[in-house]
């Protein structure tokens, strides 16, 4: 194939991104359409690029050296990409190759200034702008300089933010190439950027401009403040003009320089607003031509506005597909359930498969829509009710979308929109004995699925587990289980609103329901502790497992003094929770009984900081504060007028919030084990497909949907590309933050607190476990990293029903998700930890080792050092 050095922007688009690179792809695709106008140009390709860096062999040593770094190490990155720097800018341009650029600068105009910026086949791609990590160099004019330039852009694929850039985002230094792109220069009487979505909120029907004096490089640089211009449905909605006071603009001999703007101009708009309503129209034909909301850097000259680039707003949360153009407002369930990390497809499908209300995908998170709910009257009061006492900022966030006229219509009631809002009348006793049964029929529903899934493979497996969801959705929406639930949920919302109004008592049910029976999740806690018993007096066992790192340790252990026992207590754990793991709604994730080792640093944390016995003890202690508080609160209940009725009253919530408190994480447990029975199942057959030659590994069945792989197994036939792009998908969704609540405009809507009783400077959350605690704030990101102390308290950003292990060996708990009813928040109470969850961007505030004060009551945490 004949290498080409030079291509006419005319001649590209946004397929040829590994020819011109993403800033060239973009400038070719813009330049073909209609009544966009982008500045004359021609790229220098990567065919060049890989040219130069042929003529010198050791830059492939430097570059693989480079690769070897420690991506912390920045004094050994910053040496060696200088290095490589060096090299590439003294390489003579060959013959051939400055004779291409010659003649491209002949057709455009030899003498004329141009623009010479870096084009990386890394950049300005749908999942990672790159924006600014190569150079650009402005009003260069002649050959020579023109091809200095140009190697100077080579050399910038190897700055030191470039590199480091890279590395964040999983790109490796060989696949990436530089291109370069020289156009001609525009010397604008304005310049700035545009965004065809708004880049803060998301809101795709809002466009932003911001603009300055002279050339964009002000802008970007930082020199000065830009004129802001916001527009909604063609009308300019709001304005910020700033006060101007520099400018860069172009020297008649090449290059640059500052210059000061007149003290009457510096106030002045750069724009018009017809001006800003053009450009705005301009922004929405390339975002439509592009497929998604785009970044655009724009100039405007005596004849109109020239483009000169484009790319995609990288952070922008997804929106999910409705198949209509009404609007719609969506509830994250990751928010609900504790799990806020992208899933992969196979994951989120089963989980909309096996949901008991349709889902929507967007971003690899799920989310129901509500828009019908909040339309009618009734139905969006029991709504609210439910959403503000799981979580404040949800109901918040609801009530601001509510407040925008015309955004959820109004629907008339269809009937009963569920219990009235508030204080409700004392709840209807329900029979203990049904947790019991409710128990067992889970545990009959597991074995039957198990019994049954056995002889399924290929076309027949995937027709038993449609079956089987039909089963798992029955199971979850027994009225009796809905029942169990809520009779301990109306129990706890019964006793802290009477208490509260008869007593000034706040959160009494959280010690009221200390070591509740029937808990699985904090019964998970606290048998770890058991096994830890089992291991503490056996020293060769304890070293070994601090040696621990892969996962096959188990029958190694068994070799050692006393591990026979160690193996079989781990064993006897896994066995009953060996289907947990962090992110357990992914079916995806690995399990425990998949990788064991998970466990090991929390089992040594337990075996350090706790004597035997500890689990039996804590939970007696729980127990009896918890009979204690009942004595208190019934006694001072007597002493009131109509004592004896409030107290009876009282009584029959205590004994019914502590039958039926613990079956709340039940339901969960169940979830879990049958799907860790259909994930066995699939991963067999992924094997099968792996043996057959149709799939490279197992886990790539995971980017693929439930249908998808279903598909497959049908068809002895996979879409590599299919796969590939996925996982490149899911690279890009972890990055995201989800929302609480996204509208289908886009906008994503946080919700905030409206408090004003806490201290300055506190931060703000909901109390979902009573007390003070005060101790070392542990930021941990990975249940794996922990190592902790007693009186440590966890800060982290959600807490699923994984992590109530490490939740035995701390003094209270932070998190930035969660609910009074959510998993971490129960299982708080049932410990007596201090709890203040949904508290925002907790893990980047609050510093690893720091000193806090934890609110459990009010729900603030103090930062102390």
């Amino acid at each position: 194939m004949t290498e080409q050095y030079v291509l006419d922007l005319q001649e590209v688009d946004q397929t040829r991104v590994a020819v011109v690179g993403g800033k060239g792809a973009h400038l070719g695709g813009l330049s073909r359409i209609e009544g966009v106008r982008v500045p004359a140009g021609f790229c220098v390709t990567t065919d060049a690029f890989r040219r130069i860096m042929a003529e010198v062999p050791s830059v492939d040593g430097l570059i693989d050296e480079l690769s070897r770094v420690n991506p912390d190490d920045r004094e050994a990155i910053r040496t060696l990409s200088a290095r490589i720097r060096r090299t590439v800018e003294e390489i003579t341009v060959p013959d051939d190759l400055a004779a291409a650029v010659t003649r491209a600068l002949a057709r455009l105009g030899e003498g004329a200034a141009y623009a010479v910026r870096s084009s990386a086949t890394a950049e300005d791609l749908p999942t990672a702008s790159f924006a600014g990590q190569q150079d650009t160099y402005l009003n260069i004019v002649g050959p020579t300089e023109i091809l200095r330039h140009i190697s100077r852009c080579w050399a910038s694929l190897f700055t030191e933010r470039a590199v480091a850039y890279r590395r964040r985002n999983g790109v490796d230094h060989r696949t990436v190439h530089m291109a370069v792109v020289v156009q001609r220069m525009v010397f604008p009487h304005a310049a700035g950027v545009l965004f065809t979505a708004d880049p803060v909120t998301g809101d795709r029907k809002v466009s932003t401009v911001d603009a300055g004096f002279g050339l964009g490089e002000a802008l970007v640089s930082g020199l000065v403040n830009p004129d802001v211009f916001t527009v909604r449905d063609d009308e300019v909605v709001a304005r910020t003009i700033a006060a101007k006071r520099r400018a860069v603009q172009a020297l008649p001999s090449g290059g640059t320089r500052e210059v000061a703007i007149d003290a009457g101009r510096q106030e002045q708009p750069s724009l018009t607003d017809e001006q800003v309503l053009r450009l705005v129209r301009l922004g929405r034909r390339i975002e439509a031509h592009f497929g998604r909301p785009q970044d655009i850097e724009w100039c405007l000259a005596d004849d109109g506005f020239r483009i000169v680039q484009s790319r995609p707003i990288t952070t922008l949360f997804p929106v999910p597909e409705a198949g209509d153009r009404e609007n719609h407002v969506y509830v994250s369930v990751g928010h609900q359930q504790m799990m806020t990390d992208a899933m992969k497809p196979l994951g989120y499908s089963m989980w909309q498969l096996t949901a008991m209300v349709p889902m929507h995908e967007a971003g690899g998170r799920l989310f129901v829509d509500v828009t019908r709910r909040l339309a009618s009257p009734a139905s969006r009061a029991a709504l609210l009710d439910v959403m503000g006492k799981g979580d404040p900022l949800v109901r918040n966030a609801l009530e601001t979308v509510l407040d925008r006229d015309g955004f959820v219509p109004s629907l008339p009631d269809a009937g009963p929109g569920g219990p009235p809002a508030g204080g409700a009348s004392t709840p209807a006793e329900a029979d203990p004995a049904i947790v019991t049964e409710l128990i067992e029929r889970s545990r009959a529903s597991v074995a039957a699925l198990e019994s049954g899934i056995r002889t399924k493979t290929g076309p027949a497996l995937f027709d038993f587990l449609l079956e089987a969801f039909e089963e798992h959705k029955r199971v979850l929406g027994d009225p009796l289980n809905m029942r169990a639930i809520m009779a301990g949920m109306e129990a706890t919302w019964w006793l802290n609103d009477r208490l509260g109004e008869w007593l000034g008592e706040k959160n009494a049910a959280d010690t009221l329901t200390l070591s509740a029976p029937d808990n699985i999740t904090s019964e998970m806690g606290l048998e770890l502790l058991d096994v830890a018993d089992v291991i503490r007096d056996r020293p060769e066992v304890v070293a070994f497992l601090q040696d621990v790192e892969d996962d096959d340790f188990l029958d190694d252990l068994a070799k050692l003094a006393g591990g026979a026992e160690a193996r079989d207590a781990i064993e006897a754990y896994l066995d009953r929770y060996g289907m947990r793991c962090v992110g357990e709604i992914d079916i995806t994730r690995p399990r425990w009984r998949e990788q064991p080792s998970t466990l090991v640093p929390v089992i040594l944390d337990n075996v350090r900081n706790f004597e035997p016995g500890a689990a039996e003890r804590r939970f007696e202690q729980g127990r009896s504060r918890a009979w204690e508080k009942e004595q208190d609160v019934l006694s001072r209940l007597r002493a009131l007028p109509d004592g004896d009725r409030r107290a009876d009253e009282t009584k029959r919530m205590i004994d019914q919030v502590r039958a039926f408190a613990g079956y709340r994480e039940y339901p969960k447990y169940g979830i879990v084990s049958r799907s860790f029975v259909y994930k066995r199942a699939l991963l067999e057959e992924a094997g099968r497909l792996v043996r057959a030659g149709v799939l490279h590994e197992k886990e790539d069945v995971f980017h693929l949907t439930f249908q998808e792989f279903h598909d497959v197994v049908r068809t002895n036939r996979v879409d590599d590309r299919l796969i590939r792009r996925r996982k490149d998908a899911f690279r890009s969704h972890q990055a995201l933050t989800p929302p609480r609540v996204l509208t289908s405009d886009g906008e994503a809507v946080t919700g905030s607190y409206r408090r004003d009783d806490v201290p300055d400077g506190a931060l703000v959350g909901l109390p979902v476990s009573a007390g003070t605690i005060e101790g070392r704030a542990r930021v941990i990101l990975d249940m794996a990293d922990a190592d902790l102390e007693p009186g440590d308290i966890l800060v982290t950003p959600f807490t699923d029903p994984s992590w109530s292990p490490l939740f035995v060996a701390v003094a209270g708990l932070v998190t930035e998700v969660g609910g009074l009813m959510t998993h971490g928040a129960v299982i708080a109470r049932e410990y007596g930890l201090p709890a203040v969850v949904g508290v925002e961007r907790a893990t980047r505030l609050i510093r690893d080792g720091q000193r806090i004060r934890v609110h459990g009551t009010d729900g603030y945490v103090e930062i102390l050092s």
